[in-house]
């Protein structure tokens, strides 16, 4: 047995991880970069203008869905967890300060990665017999590589569902009961006795509170996510700026600090001198991948339930999710560490008394205490609700309805052994099989890289202006808007007056660009008046072409086709 294990936790550990995951990361992350044109880079302003710029306007979703920003804050639920406060602690601890820049690398990446399993789980996903819409990567491997390759997808369902009982249960628990503990301590130190009263009384609360939202449904974790996410997010960052900027004069030592120990960790010296560049590396971007979970797959389970049309607008939510998860929050966490001045053993693994002792150069060690322990709490139970939804849609995906059922009254019983256990081993292995989820990912994204480089290039996120013809078909077909329409630069308003006072032909060229007349008028494209909805007459195909480019309302009428 105990072979067994060590197997597990180290052979099979070390190749996942070390010898797929992240060579795939780097590797993978710069391909998808190049075949979709950086647009984590390129259209960076443009994805957040439409994610985080649009998250507080009022949105509905219809039957069997979530809105968009509920589909972000439910990934986010999952992925803003203790990796983001404990992973980037260890990632400093064991791999120095060098290991942020990797971190800040592989999120780099982590954002094309996770950009296109979110493109295509909307492009691939289902209704299920209820009517929710339900995708992810066994999905687009089902329906975008066919039945041959439908192993792939098993394989991806089984590694996820059980990593859901150890990284996104047990281990989670386990968290909040120690960071209760810790709270508790921090005022009146309970007895060994006590303490095992408490963990119990808190596992069944926190089982409790996991069974009322997960049988819900997806709209209720979706409604629990959108208001509890945010928030803890938010009151996260204001508190570590205070320390941040209470410690203002370390701010540029400690970016130094990171960027010359990237390459060269040992100059950090002392007990730091038995770290190796390749601890520096590994550390840094396998608690990115911790952190945000790009590559997993896991996220996009959670983005298929969105109500959106395009696959491309939702993916833009991937690129923000990683952002916010990795290069702000973890970010922060980082710089408040090292700009605290707290002390580091270096080479040693740590849990939440780094960021603690930071936090206590500014607010006491009783409020730190108090505040960090809330924080992990929030962020572990946030980050359960949202496993709990991807181990159930995978056992959704191999036995049906029925049994994605037993699996939630399962899932809720593992939550209290969760708070009583101790989980050394239980950790080891779920984060064994937490990595094995990204060998059948990854499949799929190289795969199916040609389909969201088609996307991404169909939907004008690279054009400033006009979309390209196969837009405009795939448009007129469906009797809606391209999924990224571009406004283009409006007019001075003596132009916009001009071509409002008179009727423009078809093919008077004179007001608008030769290649947009030739696409409207099917000499390029394909697209007929015939093609196009039948609330669009032969007379009013120029007018339909306006509307797709969003000219002013004011002007449509005016045009004719002659």
């Amino acid at each position: 047995m105990e072979a067994i294990i060590n197997f597990f936790t180290g052979t099979l550990n070390t190749v996942a991880w070390l010898y797929i995951f992240l060579p795939c990361t780097i590797v993978g992350g710069l391909y998808l970069t190049i075949r979709n044109r950086g647009i984590q880079f390129t259209r960076f302003g443009y994805a957040m203008k439409n994610t985080v710029g649009k998250m507080f306007q009022k949105q509905e979703a219809g039957a069997g869905a979530v809105t968009p920003l509920q589909a972000v804050t439910t990934a986010l639920a999952a992925t803003v967890g203790t990796g983001n406060i404990v992973g980037t602690s260890q990632a400093i601890a064991l791999g120095g300060y060098g290991a942020v820049f990797w971190l800040w690398l592989a999120a780099l990446l982590g954002m094309i990665i996770k950009y296109s399993e979110v493109t295509l789980s909307i492009k691939y996903r289902e209704r299920d017999a209820k009517g929710d819409w339900v995708g992810g990567p066994m999905y687009y491997v089902k329906n975008g590589l066919g039945k041959h390759w439908q192993w792939v997808g098993v394989l991806f369902c089984v590694f996820a569902a059980i990593a859901s009982f150890g990284i996104g249960n047990m281990s989670q628990v386990n968290s909040i009961v120690g960071s209760l503990n810790d709270a508790i301590d921090a005022f009146i130190p309970a007895a060994e006795g006590e303490r095992k009263l408490l963990n119990l009384i808190f596992g069944l609360v926190i089982a409790g509170l996991i069974g009322v939202i997960l049988f819900g449904g997806i709209k209720r974790i979706g409604a629990v996510a959108e208001k509890l996410v945010p928030v803890m997010s938010i009151l996260y960052i204001i508190f570590a700026f205070v320390v941040i900027f209470g410690h203002a004069g370390n701010i540029g030592p400690a970016f130094a600090k990171i960027f010359r120990t990237a390459f060269t960790p040992k100059a950090l010296g002392g007990a730091a001198s038995g770290i190796a560049l390749k601890q520096t590396i590994v550390w840094g971007l396998r608690r990115s991948a911790f952190s945000n979970e790009a590559g997993l797959g896991s996220a996009a389970i959670a983005h298929a339930a969105a109500d959106t049309k395009s696959p491309v607008q939702q993916g833009l939510y991937g690129i923000f999710e990683v952002f916010a998860d990795t290069i702000v929050i973890c970010t922060l966490t980082a710089l408040t560490i090292i700009c605290s001045g707290v002390d580091i053993t270096f080479g040693h693994k740590v849990g939440s008394e780094l960021i603690t002792a930071a936090f206590a150069t500014m607010f006491g060690q009783k409020f730190a205490s108090v505040f960090v322990a809330l924080a992990l709490m929030l962020f572990a139970f946030t980050t359960i609700l949202g496993w709990s939804l991807y181990g159930s849609r995978c056992v959704q995906y191999l036995f049906g309805l029925k049994v994605s059922k037993a699996y939630q009254v399962l899932f809720i019983i593992v939550v209290v052994v969760g708070a009583v256990a101790s989980l050394d081993v239980v950790w080891d292995i779920a984060d064994t099989f937490n990595g094995l989820m990204a060998i059948p990912n990854f499949i799929a994204l190289f795969a199916l890289s040609g389909v969201v480089a088609k996307l991404t290039t169909v939907a004008p996120t690279m054009n400033f202006g006009m979309p390209n013809a196969s837009a405009i078909h795939v448009a007129a077909s469906t009797n809606q808007s391209p999924p990224l329409m571009i406004k283009p630069r409006r007019k001075k308003q003596q132009d916009r007056e001009e071509v409002g006072s008179r009727k423009t032909d078809v093919h008077d060229h004179s007001s608008f660009p030769q290649k947009a007349i030739q696409a409207f008028n099917g000499t390029k494209s394909g697209l007929r008046p015939l093609s196009l909805p039948s609330k669009f007459a032969k007379t009013q195909t120029f007018a339909y072409a306006a509307d797709l480019l969003q000219f002013p309302t004011n002007q449509k009428k005016t045009f004719s086709h002659r």
